[in-house]
Formats: C-alpha cells, sequence, structure tokens
C-alpha cells in the first residue's frame, strides 16, 4: 500500500490556503483569548495565504486579516482608556466583537459562502 493520493482527489491541509485554513484560522482566533500566542499565529497564517485561493475564501481571509488588526487597534486604545475607567468596558465589547465575528467566519465557511462584505468595521 502507497501513500499516494488517489487521481481527482485533493487533499487539503490545515496550512495550505483553503476553508480548512481559514477555520483553522478563527478557531486560533478564538483560543488566544486563553493562549495569546494563538491568536499570533492565526494571523501569520491569514497573511501567508492570502491571495492563494478561490474568491469567496478570499473574503474570509480579508475579514479575518480586518479582525485582528482592528482587535489590536481597539484593545490599544482600551489600555489607554483604563485611566479614566471605560477602558474596560471597551475592553469587554471588543472581545465580544471578535468572538461574534469568528462565529459569522465561521459559519459561512462551513456553508460555503463568502464573507458578504469583508471590508465592513461591523458584524
Amino acid at each position: 500500500m502507497t501513500n499516494e493520493t488517489q487521481p481527482g482527489r485533493q487533499v487539503e491541509g490545515w496550512l495550505e490556503p483553503g476553508k480548512s485554513n481559514v477555520q483553522l484560522i478563527y478557531v486560533l482566533y478564538l483560543v488566544g483569548f486563553v493562549i495569546g500566542i494563538s491568536a499570533i499565529v492565526g494571523i501569520v497564517l491569514a497573511h501567508l495565504n492570502r491571495g492563494k485561493s478561490e474568491p469567496w475564501i478570499e473574503t474570509h481571509y480579508r475579514w479575518a486579516i480586518r479582525t485582528f488588526w482592528l482587535a489590536l487597534l481597539g484593545g490599544f486604545i482600551s489600555l489607554l482608556l483604563i485611566v479614566i475607567g471605560i477602558g474596560v468596558i471597551l475592553m469587554f465589547a471588543i472581545a465580544v466583537w471578535v468572538v461574534v465575528r469568528c462565529i459569522v467566519g465561521l459559519q459561512a465557511v462551513g456553508r460555503n459562502e463568502p464573507i458578504r462584505n469583508p471590508d465592513s468595521w461591523l458584524i
């Protein structure tokens, strides 16, 4: 028995551009709330695989990349605003925003659908 793939069968790995990779990126973002380094791994994967897949998957890469960078910006702003007390509330709101965007992305990729507006700041 050999390790060759059958003709016509595509093997999609977790680290190769495609549906599984996008799902991994979303999960890494969610795990990032517990293990912070995983979100950094997710953004690196998203940047490395952007531009190498089908158009509907490219919307997910754009969505995931924007989610990371906007959350980082929001986290920095909320860190500065902790001094006046509103930063804690803003940090919680950003965490909810990231979770919702990851869930929306996971649901859409599970249905093989693109993100409708990947450039949106909202959900």
